[in-house]
This record gives structure tokens, sequence and C-alpha cells, in this order.
């Protein structure tokens, strides 16, 4: 069993008044782009981080068989929302997947593929990390083994898990991509331009 822990607690701080989450994207919120990839995937749960502007995020996806967790500390950085998560993994919970709400473009194929890869390695595998790469640079989202648990919990930074996959490198499993879309991120207004002419032409 496998959950996806989605988050959405952030700021926006880089985009400026607007909260990017609430863009619209191809005819919906940003948002929901990635939330209904995880959701159509062959994940068991599926957990959304809120913090900030948390009733508006609850809103925009009313409508998806999802689960809610408050991060109090969400402005204190994304590993504060990524322990409030893995805090509600359901204990039939074998992975985890961090998802980071503002990638639109990853699609349910590459969350399987990740999936399919873990699956396939696991059994020989006592830690295993899957962590997806197109041409040499990593992206997200990254899986887990429910066995790093602890040590995410125990993770002192605030910028999310790097520093537990550096630390980890014999247990990670870098994936080959077919695509970008797991580098691709929506920060600042010129991201949210290019994803809007992306979304338009397809």
């Amino acid at each position: 069993m496998i959950s996806a822990i989605i988050l959405a607690a952030g700021e926006s701080r880089r985009m400026g008044k607007e909260n990017k989450l609430f863009l619209p994207l191809g005819g919906e919120a940003l948002l929901a782009k990635l939330v209904k990839s995880v959701c159509d995937s062959n994940v068991s749960q599926v957990l959304v981080v809120l913090g900030h502007e948390a009733e508006q995020v609850k809103l925009q996806l009313d409508n998806f068989p999802l689960s809610f967790v408050y991060n109090p500390y969400f402005s204190e950085g994304m590993t504060t929302s990524i322990k409030s998560g893995i805090k509600e993994i359901s204990q039939k919970c074998d992975g985890f997947l961090i998802c980071l709400a503002d990638m639109p473009f990853i699609g349910t194929t590459e969350i399987d593929k990740l999936i399919n890869a873990y699956t396939q390695n696991r059994i020989k595998e006592k830690r295993l990390i899957i962590v997806p790469v197109f041409r040499g640079q990593r992206g997200n989202p990254v899986l887990f083994s429910r066995d790093f648990q602890n040590d995410i919990l125990k993770h002192k930074t605030f910028s999310g898990c790097k520093g537990v996959i550096m630390n980890n490198s014999e247990s990670v499993m870098e994936i080959e991509m077919n695509n970008d879309n797991i580098l691709l991120d929506v920060d600042t207004l010129e991201d949210y331009q290019r994803a809007k002419e992306t979304f338009l032409n397809e």
C-alpha cells in the first residue's frame, strides 16, 4: 500500500499576493492538476497537507477522494508539512510518495512508473527510496519506504527531504523518466505563463 502526501500548505511568496495553487490552468485550478493525477494513480491513500488559506484549498478539492491534514507550523518550512503528513499515513502503508502541489505537469503515468519500480524492487531492498530522474537531473515526487518515517520525523532542516536522500544514498534507486514533467514546478509568474501556454497548446 502506497500513501501519497501532497504538500499544499505554502504561502506562494515568490508568486506575489495570489495563491498560485488557485490560479486557473487548463480550465481548473492549478492545484487540481496534480491532485487529479495522484487520485487516478495506483496509490491507496491520498493526504493533502494544509496550512496557508486552508479552507480555500479544501473548497478547491471538495470532489476528490482524499483526506486533509492541517499543519499549524507551515510557515516554518516544507519539512514541517512533510512531517505532518507522515504522522497521518495509514498503518497499512508500506511506502509514501511525497508530492509538491505546484507541479501541474506530473501525470498519472509518471506516478505509476515510480510505484511500479518500487513494487518490483521492494522485496529485495529493506530500505528503498525511488527518485525520478530526467537526463541526470533529479526531480519529484519521491517515494520512500516506510522505514524512513522516523528518519524524516527527526530531520532538522526546513527545506524538504534532500538531506535524508543524501544521507541514504545506498538506498536510492533512480528511475529514468520519459519527459521533464518531474522537474517543472510553478513558483513565479513567468513559470505560470509558460504553464498556461503549454496547457493551451495541448
